[in-house]
């Protein structure tokens, strides 16, 4: 069983800025995001022995795990894991949308970060080196049991699309909610709602690893 979440908003993500490798401290609303998802976990874990949260060292990630494992009781440290980092996109870290436009005009697609990302930036990660290390990282996950992982919004998909079978252009499509957390069990994915005190469960959608 693995839960997959996003860190809590950030100052950057409430400007607008891409972050990437860059880090910015979480909101007052990121944090009100990470304890609710914590408390959500609380529930569905109800006895938090025998499990382990694994983060990107990236400290907005890591700072939301700290929260969690604190909501949930989790004596364990904290495990980082690089292969969980958002994804680079190199010279466009920490700009905004019309920064992007400005210096590297046409090269945006404004409806999307993440086909951005693939169509036009030009000296950040690539999909490939992207997709490899997270898939090597599912691929040791695979035996581990009870295991709640912060990740980031484009790594986050693509752990997702990876898990399910997904095509990129499917999985570059999927929703990266921070108000929300995903399931992984049996090659199924389940959402989890997390805007309200009560976190209802999604429908579990199958999925094939691959």
């Amino acid at each position: 069983m693995l839960y997959l979440v996003r860190h809590g908003q950030t100052e950057y993500n409430a400007q607008g800025r891409l972050q990437g490798r860059l880090d910015s401290p979480l909101t007052e609303l990121g944090i009100a995001q990470a304890t609710n998802i914590g408390r959500a976990l609380r529930a569905l874990i109800k006895n938090p022995d025998g499990w382990t949260i694994e983060s990107s060292p990236l400290t907005r990630a890591r700072r939301t795990a700290e929260i969690i494992r604190t909501q949930i009781g989790i004596g364990s440290d904290i495990v980082l894991d690089d292969r969980l980092r958002e994804v680079s996109l190199g010279s466009w870290d920490g700009l905004t949308g019309p920064e992007i436009d400005a210096l590297w005009p046409g090269a945006r697609i404004a409806s999307s970060v993440r086909l951005s990302w693939i169509h036009g930036c030009q000296d950040g990660e690539t999909f490939q080196a992207a997709t490899a290390r997270l898939t090597e990282w599912l691929m040791a996950a695979d035996d581990r049991k009870n295991h709640i992982v912060v990740s980031h919004g484009i790594a986050g998909s693509l752990l997702r699309g990876i898990y399910a079978g997904l095509s990129a252009a499917e999985m570059l499509r999927l929703p990266v909610p921070q108000d929300a957390f995903f399931e992984l069990d049996d090659r199924r994915i389940r959402r989890i709602d997390c805007s309200v005190p009560t976190c209802p469960p999604g429908p579990a959608r199958p999925g094939k690893f691959r």
